[in-house]
């Protein structure tokens, strides 16, 4: 095979249902079971795929998805709580590696310039690998998860300058001057344009979308923004997923926020583990099986290295517990795939040569792999958590509240302000755009999508949400929802609301609590109207309480006859004469009441 689309797509399903289950059935996770098989089916192997830089090219769009969805969970009130994490942390990190890793390539023979650019793409981890891993464990909301991931975001900040760089250090260094600053102009434009656009544009664009009603047209909206995004910073010489985490990060906070996640998250798989397929595919395993000791030597000491000073940083100003500290070393001490970029750009600007660049490679590569096993290591032998105190940046608010109301129309609102009033946290959906835009003018937080979908309930956070409201206008969407719900998750509540009594039989035989829409407030019109026409106002609260308690009971005896046309008509009939001997009694009047009479009070 030479990488066409259909043998590609048939390399990717081999290593999908064939070596992933294997390698997590053995408790050694997915991530090593595609470095595996893209190792062995690679040019270096049986060679099934010659050519795996088009791999790896195609590929790097499942990175540019997951720093996208990534962004969205933090928006510029989070990342402004994180600064201190991500740029004292992580600043440190990128110093202390890139000097430490740079001195030791001088000491392999290296002049201090390519040393430089060696010791400072070296000390870069792997975003893709770092942050799958620490999903796969559930990890990302864990203490050293949070400080990793400030970590990766500095050092994909980082990566600018260092790109700039590389041509101001190479062999004609005076000539390419002045090409560096503009590169540096470049990327500082870049991003600026990309900010501006997507805090004052992007709304807009999809709110336009939105009122089509088309969610295929949709899909491709979300997908140009987030390729788009990428390719604008990949144009000034930027990471391609430096520019989907900005795009992500400025919608974090619109109404479109879980839609777009839930319409993302299937690519993003899918491409991710093609990448990890395709890094396996780089690693030259002939350049590793004839040169074996000083590769591994290599691999060895650029993790001894990560480590042993990302332990330190995560104890000393990270103030992570020893364990905390352990993982998160374990986490990121691996080379990254941005190396290979760097690489790629040193030996170009005449700084490494064929077979230096390609030893460096197959050190990243082999790093990547050997990570999975050290976390597997760690977490078996470092020392259980205790308890510590939490820092700022880890009291960020819980994006996953215990309440979610499906449907913001007027039934939805006021459920949604009596829990405001309480305090009590929920999220909000809507399916209508033009609903949501007119709410959030008044300052509700309320999210853009179609709840009946499994996936936008997923990127919700369904999962940890207690009890549901269901107060969509549309009977069948009501329907649909529900029975999603109770499928999915048995154990929450759930209110829904109902246009009428067939409405309310049905959501009821789904199990859902059932609210007439209108009863309610039509009862107390109706005690109302009775104090009007001169009844005692407890006289007439009492007759409210016994018709809601009567009415209640007769909803459940005619939900057993809902098939059955005839017999809801004779009951029908006969609750009505049963109400009203029911209140002749309260009166002394009718049957009732000459048997109420005779026994006396």
């Amino acid at each position: 095979m030479h990488g066409g689309g259909l043998e590609l797509a048939l390399v990717f399903l081999l290593a999908a249902v064939l070596a992933v289950p294997v390698f997590k059935r053995f408790g050694l996770g997915a991530v090593l079971g595609y470095l595996a098989a893209g190792a062995l089916l690679g040019p270096h192997a049986l060679a099934v795929v010659r050519d795996a830089d088009r791999v790896l090219a195609a590929s790097e769009i499942g990175v540019v998805m997951l720093l996208f969805v990534i962004g969205l969970e933090l928006s510029l009130p989070r990342l402004k709580v994180m600064r201190r994490p991500i740029f004292g942390v992580g600043g440190l990190q990128v110093l202390l590696s890139g000097i430490a890793l740079a001195l030791l390539s001088m000491g392999a023979g290296l002049a201090w310039k390519a040393a430089l650019v060696v010791g400072l793409g070296l000390a870069l981890s792997s975003t893709a690998v770092g942050l799958q891993l620490l999903s796969e464990r559930k990890e990302l909301t864990a203490e050293h998860g949070r400080l990793a991931f400030a970590i990766l975001l500095f050092q994909d900040l980082a990566a600018i300058p260092l790109l700039a760089a590389i041509p101001l250090l190479g062999a004609h260094a005076a000539a390419g001057e002045g090409n560096g600053w503009l590169a540096v102009a470049k990327a500082v434009a870049a991003i600026a344009a990309l900010v501006l656009g997507g805090r004052y544009l992007l709304r807009h664009v999809f709110r336009v979308i939105a009122r089509t009603g088309m969610p295929e047209v949709f899909t491709a909206a979300a997908l140009l923004v987030v390729l788009g995004s990428a390719w604008l910073m990949q144009l000034a010489g930027l990471s391609a997923g430096l520019g989907a985490f900005l795009a992500g990060v400025l919608l974090a906070e619109s109404e479109f926020r879980h839609e777009l996640e839930s319409q993302i998250q299937p690519f993003e798989g899918l491409l991710l583990g093609l990448f990890f397929m395709a890094v396996g595919m780089s690693i030259d395993l002939q350049r590793v099986a004839a040169e074996p000791l000083a590769i591994l030597a290599g691999t060895g000491l650029l993790l001894a290295v990560k480590f042993a000073l990302l332990l330190g940083l995560g104890l000393r100003p990270g103030r992570l517990d020893l364990r905390g500290s352990l993982l998160l070393a374990g986490t990121l001490a691996l080379g990254g795939e941005f190396a290979f970029v760097v690489f790629g750009e040193a030996a170009k600007a005449g700084l490494l040569d064929a077979p230096q660049r390609d030893r460096l490679v197959a050190i990243v590569g082999l790093s990547m792999a050997a990570t999975p096993l050290l976390l597997l290591l760690i977490s078996r032998l470092a020392p259980k958590p205790g308890g510590k105190p939490s820092r700022d940046y880890d009291r960020i608010p819980d994006e996953h509240p215990h309440v979610m109301v499906a449907g913001f129309g007027r039934f939805g609102q006021i459920v949604a302000r009596l829990l405001w009033a309480q305090k009590i946290p929920f999220i909000a959906i809507d399916p209508d755009v033009e609903q949501v835009d007119f709410v959030r003018r008044f300052g509700n937080q309320i999210y853009y999508g179609d709840p009946t979908r499994l996936d936008l309930l997923r990127s919700a956070g369904a999962a940890g949400v207690k009890l549901f409201v269901v107060a969509l206008d549309d009977v069948e969407a009501s329907l649909r929802l529900v029975g999603l719900l109770r499928s999915h998750y048995p154990d929450a509540v759930v209110f829904a609301r109902a246009r009428d009594r067939r409405h309310a039989w049905q959501l009821t035989d789904l199990g859902a609590r059932a609210w007439r829409e209108l009863f309610g407030s039509s009862l107390e019109m109706g005690r109302d109207v009775l104090v009007a026409l001169g009844m005692d106002p407890a006289q007439a609260e009492a007759r409210a309480r016994r018709f809601r308690a009567f009415d209640d009971r007769l909803m459940e005896a005619q939900r057993l006859l809902q098939d059955d046309e005839d017999a809801l008509l004779q009951s029908a009939q006969d609750a009505r004469r049963e109400l009203a001997e029911l209140f002749e009694a309260d009166a002394g009047e009718g049957a009732l009441g000459r048997i109420v009479g005779e026994k006396g009070p």
